[in-house]
């Protein structure tokens, strides 16, 4: 049976298939053109560079594509890394199904779905209820298809669902014990911050930004959505609970170098952004600890400044 990528170990050969996930064609300080690939599998992604790329394989090479990969496995700053001996499309008879390759959400579909239906029965004011629902009804599919980011946390198919999912219900648990947050206005903002992630990328598949998702940006995108859904549904966008509604959506970042419009000036707002920061940074931990052995650091996470955690050795 094939290896995983992330089974490999260092200095180890590597004979396996993966998913081209990225890749971006560069020159050399010398003027050489190479491609820098993220390959991916179920285990996971491994970069690595394609020196003295050719015509037939700039053209050839691109997102989306299953390709038989040979090389040594590495590192590079720390970094695991691919040292690329050879690599080459599929053929007739070998694996061809960009989904095989594909990290999906530990919960299915289905029951992510029923999950939702649930937390929307929750918000029973009228206004919230409906512009939840109407949004969904547009984006149900994608929403538990897509993933939440193209690297970083929860960048699996059925990540944005998962994650949005995860954040409902630290928000119903939370505001059962703080009484002064309104439960129904932070479930309806755990579910809605993230979903113009639907318009910002391209799929679960080799993830790309789209050209809205470039210039716009997910959180002014769903805003976008929530206003269109409120006049469709002739709501008064003046109106406190559809301003406040939009506030903590657009605040969910936090700080406006992180992307906010506004910094959140609801308890509500505050409280959302919390969440959707512990959420993601324990998303990324844990994806980097299951690849880490017992009593060594993890490799270094982007998202969480670079940092290494350390995995506790197993107590039996």
């Amino acid at each position: 049976m094939t290896k995983l990528l992330a089974e490999y170990q260092d200095n180890e050969h590597i004979d396996s298939f993966a998913l081209i996930k990225t890749a971006e064609v560069r020159l050399t300080k010398t003027g050489k053109t190479y491609i820098s690939i993220l390959f991916s599998d179920r285990s996971g992604d491994l970069p690595g560079n394609l020196w003295d790329a050719e015509d037939n394989q700039i053209k050839t090479l691109v997102p989306g594509k299953i390709v038989r990969l040979q090389g040594v496995k590495g590192s590079y700053r720390d970094q695991p890394q691919v040292q690329i001996t050879q690599v080459r499309l599929t053929e007739a008879g070998e694996p061809d199904s960009p989904s095989d390759f594909m990290v999906h959400a530990p919960v299915k579909e289905s029951e992510m779905n029923e999950e939702l239906n649930d937390f929307v029965l929750l918000i029973t004011n009228p206004t919230w209820n409906r512009v939840v629902r109407k949004l969904f009804s547009q984006y149900n599919d994608l929403f538990l298809r897509y993933p939440a980011a193209k690297f970083n946390h929860h960048n699996f198919s059925g990540g944005l669902a998962f994650h949005s999912l995860s954040i409902a219900k630290l928000a119903k648990n939370i505001s059962n014990q703080y009484a002064q947050l309104n439960q129904e206005l932070l479930i309806a903002g755990a579910l809605l911050h993230d979903l113009g992630k639907v318009i910002e990328l391209s799929g679960p598949i080799a993830t790309q930004y789209t050209l809205a998702g470039s210039l716009i940006g997910h959180i002014a995108l769903v805003d976008e959505q929530i206003v269109l859904a409120a006049n469709e549904l002739h709501f008064d966008l003046q109106s406190e609970e559809m301003i406040i509604l939009r506030h903590v959506v657009l605040a969910h970042h936090g700080l406006l170098e992180y992307g906010s419009p506004v910094r959140p000036a609801l308890m509500e707002a505050e409280v959302l952004h919390q969440l959707d920061e512990l959420d993601a940074g324990i998303q990324m931990m844990t994806s980097a600890l299951d690849k880490t052995d017992s009593g060594t650091f993890s490799d270094k996470i982007f998202g969480l400044d670079n940092r290494k955690f350390y995995k506790i050795t197993d107590q039996d």
